[in-house]
This record gives C-alpha cells, structure tokens and sequence, in this order.
C-alpha cells in the first residue's frame, strides 16, 4: 500500500497517529475484560477456598486430556495469529491469509472440542440445575463448581466465537488486498484480542482442571 487513501480517518493527522489510537484503546478494552473475567476468577477462589473438598471432586470429573488437547490447540492459534500479523507487517498477503485460516481452524477446532466436552457433561447430568445428579458428598457445593465451569468455560467461548468473526472479517479484507506494510493496524489490534483471550484459557486450564492432581 502506497499512501493511506481509505484508510486513514479524517481526524488523525497521519496512519502512525492512528495506530497509536487504536492501541490505546485496545488496552484500554482489555483491561475492561481483565475486571470481568477477574470478577469470576474473585468468584472462584472464594468458594474454593470454603469448599475445598467439592471442587476437587469437580474437577476430577473434567477429562485432562482433553483439556490438555484444547490448550495445545489454543496456543498453537496464537503462534499462527502472530505469523498473520508479521505476515501483515510485511505486506505479504498471501502468507496473511494463510496463517488468518490456520487460526480460524484452530480456533474453530477447540470451540468443536469443547462442545463435545459438554454434551459429555450433559449425558453426565453434571449441567446445574433441577436434573443435576452428582454421586458423591456435597452436591450442592459440586453444583456451585459445574455452575461457575460453565460460566467461565461459556464466556470465554462466547469470545472466541467473537474473535473468530473478526478473524473471518480480515480474510475478507486481505484477499481484496485492503493490508500491507503502511497499513495493518486491524490485524494487529484482533491479534491482542486473540492473545488475550488465549491467555485467559492458560489460566482456566489448571484452575478448572488439575485441582488435587498429582
């Protein structure tokens, strides 16, 4: 791209100017995002902490290895997303589309993982509610645990369906050619989104997951 005709808005004085925008306000969004999930994270721990027992037999209900899979699954998106976003810096679109599609069928590939790993749950009849049947002490308390695995479990894919509609949104816009080394801000601003989304999984893995596991 030789010069930012359609792309730079009328109120910014030049493309750098308007890059350093759209950080700050990404950070500033994520940093939204950090209070929200931290409140479930807040959440957690203080019923963890009163009910220790509960969430350990909780947890040994999830299945490890599968966890383990979507994380591999999950960091390896983030490896394609930051090729997409070098492939952008140097103005190669065809790596951009590329390493964009990777990242989608990796996203996609964990989102499938995971609704398998609920359908699991529900022939359990761990989904909280009236039909919720767990055969062990305490469960009300192992209830409260699958209550807040599916909130936690739920957003954070109901920000990766997100991410992969921004994802499908910038294929759309590097196969018309619309990025390259002058201009590439939206690949780099969905890349933090994609990142930070990831990094929240790393934390719900071993919280959800390996509690009392040795």
């Amino acid at each position: 791209m030789s010069d930012a005709r359609g792309v730079l808005w009328h109120h910014f004085h030049s493309l750098e100017q308007q890059k350093d925008t759209a950080t700050l306000g990404m950070w500033i969004f994520l940093v939204t995002e950090i209070l929200f999930f931290g409140g479930l994270f807040a959440v957690y721990v203080v019923y963890r902490t009163a009910y220790p027992e509960a969430w350990m037999d909780g947890s040994h209900t999830l299945d490890v290895a599968v966890g383990a899979v979507n994380t591999a699954v999950l960091i390896g998106s983030s490896l394609t997303m930051a090729m997409a976003v070098h492939a952008a810096q140097l103005g190669r679109r065809g790596g951009l589309v590329v390493f964009l599609l990777a990242t989608i069928l990796l996203g996609g590939a964990f989102l499938g993982i995971k609704g398998v790993e609920y359908h699991h749950k529900w022939e359990e009849n761990l989904i909280p509610g009236p039909g919720f049947d767990f055969h062990g002490q305490g469960k009300g308390h192992v209830q409260l645990f699958f209550a807040l695995y599916f909130a936690m479990t739920g957003m954070h894919a109901l920000h990766m369906v997100i991410g992969l509609g921004l994802l499908l949104n910038l294929v759309r816009q590097g196969l018309r050619g619309r990025f390259g080394v002058d201009y590439n801000t939206p690949v780099e601003m969905v890349g933090l989104y994609w990142h930070f989304v990831d990094i929240v999984w790393i934390f719900l893995f071993p919280l959800l997951y390996l509690i009392g596991r040795h």
